[in-house]
C-alpha cells in the first residue's frame, strides 16, 4: 500500500473494504490514480456523479458560490436554496422541499413526516411503515430498521419497532400486512442495492390504489434512481404513478453531499418550525451545484442520451448472455442503472475489471451493477463492454 492508504488504514474506522487504489483526479467518465493509471468509472461514486466527474457547469457554479457565501444558518434565506427548491417543485409532483445532506437523512425525514402527518390527520396509533424485502433505505436506526435486508441489520438489534417487510412486487403479500396501524408504504421504484430489481407497472399502480383506498401515504425512495438515472428525471415517471412523499440524494448536487425530501403542500404542513431541521441542509455551495445539475437535466438532451445508451449497453450485454448462458442468468435495467445477475459470485469479476481499468460494482454477491454517467458516450459503453468481455473470455 502507498502512504495515503497506510494513513487511512491507521487513522480511520475500518467500515469500508477498500481496493488498493488511491484516486486523485476525475473528469467525465474517467478517474486517475496516484500512479497515473486511467480508469473508466461505471460506478460514478455509486450513482452520485450522474453528469460525470467535475462537470464544468457544476464546478463553475460551486466556485462562484464559494467566493460569495459558504454557509449561513437556516434562520436566513439564501438564493441557491430557493432556486433549487423551485426547480424541484416545478419539475415534480411536489409543492414543498426539505433539504438535508444524505439519502439516509432524507428517508429519516420522510419517516418522521409520515408519522407526524398521521398523528395530526388520522390516528396517533397509525405509526407502522411497510417496506419491501431487498430494500435499502440507509444506516441510521430508523432507516436501517426500514431496510429489508438482514445482513445490514446484524449486530444492531433490537431494531426500531414499527416496520413491516414484505416481498417486493407482490401486491397480495402487501395487502396481507396492511392494518389499522399502517401509516405509509415505502419503496424504491427500482431497487439498487437489492440487485437492480424492477417492479411491474401493474404492481406500482396497485400500490398507489391501495394507498388511496386505505388513506395510507406512499413514499418513494429515489435516492439512487432519481435525478435522471433511469432516463426520466424521476423513476416514478416510468410507472404512471405519483408518490405522496419522495426522497432524493446521491446525484442531487453532482458530487456534493445533498439530500432532499419532497411532498405535497398538505402533507408538508405537518412539519412546522422546530419539528425538523438540518444545520448543513441547504448549504449555499451545495445548492448552487444542485441548481447546475437540475438545469443540465431539464435543458439538455442528457435524459435521451441515458435511454439510448442504456438500450445500447443492454443489447450488448444480452449478446454476452447468449455466449455465456451458464454464467449470466439475467440482464435487467432502466436507463443507466443496469444489473447483470450471475450464477456465480461476482466479486472476482469486479477485481479483474478494476485491474483492466474499469470500475464496476457487485451487489448481493452475484449481481454486477453498472452506474455510468448518464451523459456517457457510446465509445465508453463499448469500452466497458470490451473489458467485461475480455474478463469473461480469459478468466471464466
Amino acid at each position: 500500500m502507498n502512504r495515503i492508504a497506510d494513513l487511512t488504514e491507521k487513522n480511520t474506522f475500518q467500515t469500508y473494504s477498500r481496493y488498493p487504489v488511491t484516486l486523485v483526479r476525475g473528469k467525465g467518465s474517467r478517474v486517475w490514480d496516484d500512479n497515473g493509471k486511467e480508469y473508466l468509472d461505471f460506478l460514478s461514486g455509486i450513482a452520485v456523479c450522474n453528469l460525470g466527474h467535475c462537470h464544468p457547469a457544476v464546478v463553475k457554479a460551486a466556485q462562484a458560490q464559494l467566493e460569495k457565501l459558504i454557509h449561513v444558518s437556516n434562520f436566513f434565506y439564501t438564493e441557491p436554496q430557493a432556486e433549487l427548491a423551485e426547480l424541484l417543485a416545478d419539475n415534480s409532483f411536489a409543492d414543498k422541499i426539505f433539504f438535508c445532506n444524505s439519502g439516509a437523512e432524507a428517508n429519516e425525514a420522510a419517516i418522521k413526516l409520515a408519522r407526524k402527518y398521521e398523528h395530526e390527520h388520522a390516528d396517533p396509533n397509525r405509526f407502522e411503515i411497510i417496506t419491501m424485502g431487498g430494500s435499502f433505505h440507509g444506516r441510521t436506526f430508523a432507516t436501517l430498521s426500514a431496510t429489508g435486508q438482514k445482513k445490514f441489520q446484524k449486530g444492531f438489534e433490537p431494531l426500531l419497532p414499527g416496520f413491516q417487510h414484505v416481498a417486493f412486487n407482490d401486491i397480495d403479500a402487501l395487502k396481507e400486512v396492511v392494518t389499522d396501524f399502517t401509516s405509509a408504504i415505502m419503496l424504491e421504484p427500482i431497487q439498487g442495492e437489492g440487485g437492480v430489481n424492477i417492479p411491474s407497472v401493474k404492481f406500482m399502480k396497485e400500490v398507489r390504489q391501495l394507498c388511496d383506498e386505505k388513506d395510507i401515504l406512499l413514499i418513494f425512495d429515489e435516492v439512487q434512481v432519481g435525478m435522471g438515472r433511469t432516463g426520466k428525471l424521476f423513476a416514478y415517471e416510468h410507472f404512471g404513478v405519483e408518490p405522496d412523499i419522495m426522497t432524493l440524494a446521491k446525484a442531487l448536487a453532482g458530487g456534493f453531499p445533498a439530500g432532499a425530501m419532497l411532498a405535497g403542500k398538505k402533507i408538508a404542513e405537518s412539519f412546522s418550525p422546530g419539528t425538523h431541521a438540518s444545520t448543513f441542509g441547504g448549504n449555499p455551495v451545495v445548492m448552487a451545484a444542485g441548481v447546475a445539475v437540475m438545469r443540465e437535466l431539464i435543458s439538455t438532451d442528457v435524459l435521451d442520451n441515458c435511454l439510448e445508451m442504456g438500450r445500447h449497453f443492454c443489447a450488448k450485454l444480452n449478446n454476452l448472455k447468449e455466449e455465456y448462458p451458464g454464467i449470466i442468468k439475467e440482464i435487467r435495467g432502466k436507463g443507466l442503472i443496469v444489473g447483470v445477475e450471475l450464477n456465480i459470485d461476482g466479486k472476482e469479476i469486479v477485481k479483474s475489471c478494476l485491474n483492466r481499468g474499469l470500475i464496476i460494482n457487485c451487489t448481493c454477491d452475484t449481481i454486477l451493477r453498472f452506474l455510468p454517467p448518464i451523459n456517457v458516450m457510446k465509445e465508453d459503453i463499448d469500452g466497458c463492454f470490451n473489458v467485461l468481455e475480455s474478463v469473461f473470455k480469459e478468466g471464466l
